[in-house]
């Protein structure tokens, strides 16, 4: 009798997945709480900081096409392995640096570490799991993941003041490659007995060209980039001034704000996830309506008086957050419009436009806002960021809507 070939529980697949998204957001936002002593060892300003930070992000984008094709075509299980010894790498690199340009090296290497963390472990969960439970499970990994940049502060602060930053990215350059090593030994791109899907073969790029030519595909990255950018615009950028400045504030109930819309998110991620597989059975119809959820909040902000009770503001802050939480179902809205060999393409092709957001937007918002934060007294000297922000959710919101649902879950109902 042939043994059997092995197969590890799906809870051990999903744990595996939850834990290597959750380093990529660590190493996401780890520069910032290590920031002063940077700036201090690398004599760097304002900007080098953030070329230095937004580096990690610029290679992480770049990243996604040919981490999609490597996931259509090796599978999942060889491309996240293989690629964290490039984020080990990047970390040994960046712990060592002895000035600036090898500290950006690092963060690039980080940036190619963790290009797969997302979307090859939501190609093990298409694989793992039926597709009315896709939502819910991609959805909580994120919630979880999403702790990430939680230890990338308080924890990241005290392990720096015990070991030095350089140490503690020693360390994490050690536990990413023990990761890796984890997922390449227990994890498996499908069950056992599970036939493969068809392996994309000939020209890599054809099965893009395809993807490129379907109007869908532009539509969803289009709103993905949008959805995520106008979030860290508010999330990293702008609501903080406003609270501060605009509300006058401290600055640590402006971080109870932040606080709470990060919450937000962080519950709305299983809850809609949920909703969209099991109540409304329904991709578009979860997405759509969210999306002009949270352009009725932006444009709330329009409303917003100076002295506005705290509990509101905390309020608002976490029905953004809330509001936002449905733009991980795209993931799911685009794999099930394409052919299951073309799944990591599909869905890295859209996290690449997810990546660029937040840049693009940060910079747009900029564009609109005269003068620097620190001089703003009232909340109206914020409206042209607002109007911005909800103009470009309402074209979100619309375009959205001529996307053709997906059929995956009325089939399996």
């Amino acid at each position: 009798m042939e043994p059997q070939p092995y197969s590890p529980s799906p809870v051990a697949v999903f744990v595996l997945c939850c834990l290597v998204f959750l380093l990529s957001m660590f190493f996401r936002v780890s520069a910032a709480v290590i920031s002063p002593e940077l700036a201090a060892e690398f004599s760097l300003d304002s900007a080098d900081l953030g070329r230095l930070s937004g580096a990690f992000f610029y290679a992480f984008a770049a990243c996604q096409v040919p981490v999609g094709l490597a996931i259509d075509r090796l599978g999942p299980r060889r491309t996240v392995a293989a690629l964290a010894l490039v984020g080990a790498a990047g970390s040994l690199v960046f712990a060592t640096a002895t000035g600036f340009g090898a500290a950006v090296v690092g963060r690039v290497l980080l940036g190619v570490g963790m290009s797969s963390n997302l979307m090859g472990p939501l190609a093990l969960l298409a694989a793992w799991f039926p597709p009315q439970r896709f939502a819910t499970l991609s959805g909580t990994i994120v919630a979880i993941g999403s702790a990430g940049m939680l230890l990338a502060a308080t924890p990241l602060a005290l392990l720096t003041r015990w070991l030095g930053w350089r140490y503690s990215f020693l360390v994490m350059a050690v536990v990413t490659a023990l990761l890796g090593a984890a997922f390449y030994l227990v994890a498996r791109d499908r069950p056992a007995g599970v036939q493969p899907p068809d392996r994309p073969t000939g020209n890599p790029l054809a099965g893009l060209g395809r993807l490129m030519r379907m109007p869908a595909y532009w539509a969803i990255s289009l709103a993905t980039f949008i959805r995520y950018g106008a979030y860290m615009s508010l999330q990293g950028l702008w609501l903080a001034p406003l609270m501060t400045y605009g509300l006058g504030l401290t600055m640590v109930q402006a971080a109870n704000g932040l606080l709470a819309m990060a919450l937000g998110q962080m519950a709305g991620l299983p809850l809609f996830g949920m909703l969209s597989d099991r109540v409304l059975r329904s991709r578009k119809w979860t997405v759509a309506p969210s999306l002009l959820a949270m352009t009725a909040a932006v444009l709330a902000l329009v409303a917003v008086p100076r002295g506005l009770d705290l509990g509101w503001v905390m309020a608002l802050c976490f029905f953004i957050g809330l509001a936002a939480a449905p733009g991980q179902i795209m993931y799911a809205h685009i794999k099930e419009l394409v052919p299951a060999g073309r799944i990591g393409t599909a869905m890295t092709g859209i996290n690449m436009f997810t990546m660029l957001g937040p840049a693009a937007m940060m910079e747009a918002v900029g564009w609109v806002m005269t003068g620097e934060p620190a001089e703003y007294t009232s909340p109206s000297q914020f409206h042209p960021a607002w109007w911005f922000l909800a103009g470009a959710l309402g074209l979100a919101t619309l375009v959205y809507l001529a996307v053709p649902d997906s059929k995956a879950l009325q089939k399996n109902s």
